[in-house]
């Protein structure tokens, strides 16, 4: 590993090593789908893949160019507001984490904290709004998100406990290209047969209102959250999380906002045809990553490098970079999903 950081003037598009997380509910769409080596471990099934994470337990390394070893952690400590923008509210760490979603089995019913809920429970709760993007569904598979407009919180109480409780949420089924904006106190699961692309903010605070009676290969439940849970839902909020993803395609370069009025992240579907020039303007990073087909990011600067992504892979465009190319290299129209601040 190179032991000089380079000037922020030579900062490049970063690859980062994904983390794999083994989880009771994981599927092969990793393997199936995006043709990644998977280990076969010790027979738990791999659910995540987390593409951009700088957590104390999960720090993502550099595999490319001159700061390869390197983890998410040093870079912000480093190079600050060079690397994440000048939108960051300041901090330690990196503000948001990326992961990939492979549900073989129907995940647990859960609710992320907001701020207020957080600083109610304590216990180093920290909030988390998040963003999913179906990258690929099998036939049957469905996304349960958000109350349904009769449930009261009676009811859930009553029925958490039961299959009933998936009467009182609203239910969709899941097709490639729809996104679901999942805010802070929004009980959720995604179901089997998803792989998911997750934008959030940097936060494992989960609480775990159902695991619909499973139990691991020992015969053990896992533990559940119930009254940090039922604090931590909006019970007010009826909204429909489901954005409905682009139709048709076209022979030129098209950009689809997702999610534009949420103080934590901002995301765009790309549909490109052609090459796509973008700039950080050094107001915040750019987060880029491959949905239906591989893509290659270079700064548009004579003899850069170019950094190509496999899909499902993403690269953390420096907010120092600036002007910066995303050329699609698979035939007919690439999806490419960009966030940033």
């Amino acid at each position: 590993m190179n032991e000089q950081f380079p000037d922020t003037g030579e900062l490049y598009p970063l690859a980062f090593a994904p983390i794999l997380k083994e989880r009771l509910w994981g599927g092969t769409m990793l393997r199936d789908v995006l043709h990644r080596e998977i280990p076969e471990g010790n027979g738990v099934p791999i659910g995540e893949s987390w593409e951009l994470s700088d957590r104390a337990d999960a720090q993502s390394t550099v595999v490319n160019g001159p700061l390869a070893g390197r983890t998410l952690g040093e870079l912000v400590n480093h190079y600050r507001e060079a690397l994440v923008g000048r939108l960051w509210r300041g901090g330690s760490r990196f503000p948001l984490l990326v992961k990939l979603i492979d549900a073989g089995e129907r995940l647990s019913l859960q609710v992320h904290p907001d701020a207020a809920a957080c600083a109610l429970l304590g216990g180093g709760a920290e909030p988390k709004t998040e963003m999913w993007y179906v990258m690929a569904a099998r036939r049957g598979a469905a996304i349960l998100a958000g109350l349904s407009g009769r449930a009261t919180k009676q009811q859930v109480r009553e029925k958490v406990a039961s299959p009933e409780v998936e009467s009182l949420l609203q239910s969709y089924e899941s097709y490639p290209g729809d996104a679901y904006f999942i805010t802070a106190g929004t009980p959720h699961a995604i179901g089997a047969g998803n792989l998911i692309l997750e934008i959030q903010q940097n936060s494992d605070t989960t609480y775990r209102l159902s695991d619909w009676g499973r139990t691991d290969s020992q015969g053990r439940s896992r533990e559940l959250h119930l009254e940090q849970g039922m604090k931590s839902i909006h019970f007010t909020n009826r909204s429909t999380p489901r954005i409905a993803g682009v139709v048709g395609s076209a022979n030129h370069n098209r950009k689809f906002d997702v999610v534009t009025m949420c103080p934590f992240f901002s995301v765009s579907d790309l549909r490109l045809t052609g090459a796509w020039n973008d700039d950080t303007g050094g107001r915040s990073f750019h987060i880029v990553s491959a949905i239906n087909a591989p893509a290659a990011v270079s700064r548009t600067a004579p003899d850069a490098a170019r950094l190509r992504l496999a899909a499902g892979e993403s690269a953390l465009i420096p907010a120092a970079c600036g002007a910066y190319t995303i050329e699609p290299l698979g035939p007919g129209e690439t999806a490419v999903l960009r966030t940033t601040l």
